[in-house]
C-alpha cells in the first residue's frame, strides 16, 4: 500500500514510518517541519535501507494537499500532523483549533474528493477527561470536560470522524487513543527532538541529564495518588509505532468508525518515573515541587485498558519502563542538541 503519513518527520510519526517501510509499504511523508527536522528522513533511510517521498507544507494548505493526492495515488492516511503541547494550548487556543481541527477537515475533504477512505487518526487519552473512572476503556465517549484546548481538539475530531463513519460506511476510520510515549529507536538515530523548550516529562528529564536544563518542576504533589503526584500510562514509542501497523492491517476488516487505546494498562507517577530514569541511566535528576498547572489541566490518574487492542489488533506493548529510559538516554547522548 502507499501510505500518506502526515507529521511523518515528527517523534511518533518518524518511528511509524520506520515500521511501515520495514513492512514493505510505500510511504509519503507530509510535514511542515515546524516541530521537526528533515534530517530525520535521512536517518530513516539509514535504519531501513529505504526512502520515503517527502512533501514540505502544512495540512492547512488545501490546494497543495490536492496536488499531492493527484500525484501520489494514496491508499491510506495515517494522520499525526497537529499542534500537541498541552500547556501551550492553554495560551494559544485559537491556533490549536485552527490547525488541529481546520487542517484535519481539509485533509478529510481532499481524501473524499480522491476517494481515499482508509484513515488512522492520532488521538489521545486526553479525550477521557477528568471524570471517567480508570482504567479508561474505548466504550467511554470523548468528554466535553477535557481540561485543555489540545484535548478538546481531539474530542471534536473524534466526533467528526464518528459522524463521517456513520454517514459513509465505505469510510474505514480508526482512532488510536495514545497514552504517554517515551523512548527512541534502538539505533539512537531517531528519537524525540523538540524545537525550543521541551514541554513533556521525557524530553525534560533527558535534557536535565545532558546538562541543558537545571532542574525539573513537578506540578503539584497533593493529588489523590500514592505519592501525591499525577500518574500516567507510559508506552515505548516503538511499541506505539507498531500499534499503527497493526491498525493498518485491521482497517480492511472494519466498516465506519472504530477506536482503540494504545497503552500498557499500567500507570507510574512522576516521582516513580524520575526514580526509574535515575536507575536506568545512572544520572541524578534534581527537581522541585511546584504548584499545580492552572485550570486543573492535569487529571490525577490516567491509564488504559489495553484489552481491546490486544484482542482485536493483536497488539501488546513489549518494552518496559527501563527500556524506554535506556533508549531515550541513548538518543540524547548521541544527539546532545537533538537534530540541530
Amino acid at each position: 500500500m502507499k501510505i500518506l503519513v502526515t507529521g511523518g518527520a515528527g517523534y511518533i510519526g518518524s518511528h511509524t514510518v520506520v515500521e511501515l517501510l520495514t513492512e514493505g509499504h510505500e510511504v509519503v511523508v507530509l510535514d511542515n517541519l515546524d516541530n521537526a527536522n528533515n534530517i530525520v528522513l535521512d536517518r530513516i533511510q539509514k535504519i531501513t535501507g529505504k526512502s520515503a517521498i517527502f512533501y514540505n507544507f502544512s495540512i492547512t494548505e488545501k490546494p497543495k494537499m490536492r496536488d499531492l493526492f493527484e500525484k501520489e495515488k494514496i491508499d491510506a492516511v495515517i494522520h499525526f500532523a497537529a499542534l500537541k503541547a498541552v500547556g501551550e494550548s492553554l495560551e494559544k487556543p485559537l491556533q490549536y483549533y485552527s490547525v488541529n481541527i481546520g487542517g484535519t477537515i481539509n485533509l478529510l475533504e481532499v481524501m473524499r474528493e480522491f476517494n481515499v477512505k482508509n484513515f488512522i487518526f492520532s488521538s489521545s487519552a486526553t479525550v477521557y477527561g477528568p471524570t471517567y473512572p480508570v482504567p479508561f476503556t474505548e466504550d467511554m465517549k470523548p468528554s466535553s470536560d477535557t481540561t485543555t484546548p489540545y484535548g478538546y481538539s481531539k474530542v471534536v475530531l473524534e466526533r467528526i470522524l464518528e459522524d463521517i463513519g456513520n454517514a459513509d460506511k465505505d469510510f474505514k476510520i480508526i482512532s488510536l487513543r495514545y497514552f504517554n510515549p517515551v523512548g527512541a529507536h534502538q539505533s539512537g538515530l531517531i528519537g524525540e527532538s523538540p524545537i525550543g523548550e521541551p514541554k513533556n516529562l521525557p524530553a525534560i528529564l533527558t535534557q536535565i541529564a545532558i546538562g541543558k536544563i537545571e532542574k525539573f518542576t513537578v506540578f503539584g504533589n497533593d493529588y489523590d495518588t500514592p505519592d501525591g503526584t499525577c500518574t500516567r500510562d507510559y508506552i515505548h514509542v516503538v511499541d506505539l509505532a507498531k500499534g499503527h501497523t497493526k491498525a493498518l492491517n485491521k482497517i480492511s476488516e472494519i466498516s465506519g468508525y472504530e477506536v482503540y487505546n494504545l497503552g500498557t494498562g499500567k500507570d507510574y507517577s512522576v516521582l516513580e518515573m524520575i526514580e526509574a530514569f535515575e536507575k536506568a541511566t545512572g544520572e541524578k535528576i534534581p527537581y522541585e515541587i511546584g504548584e499545580r498547572r492552572p485550570n486543573n489541566a492535569d487529571i490525577p490518574i490516567c491509564y488504559s485498558s489495553a484489552e481491546k487492542a490486544e484482542k482485536e489488533l493483536l497488539f501488546k506493548a513489549e518494552f518496559s519502563i527501563e527500556d524506554m529510559w535506556r533508549d531515550s538516554w541513548r538518543f540524547q547522548q548521541k544527539n546532545p542538541n537533538g537534530y540541530q
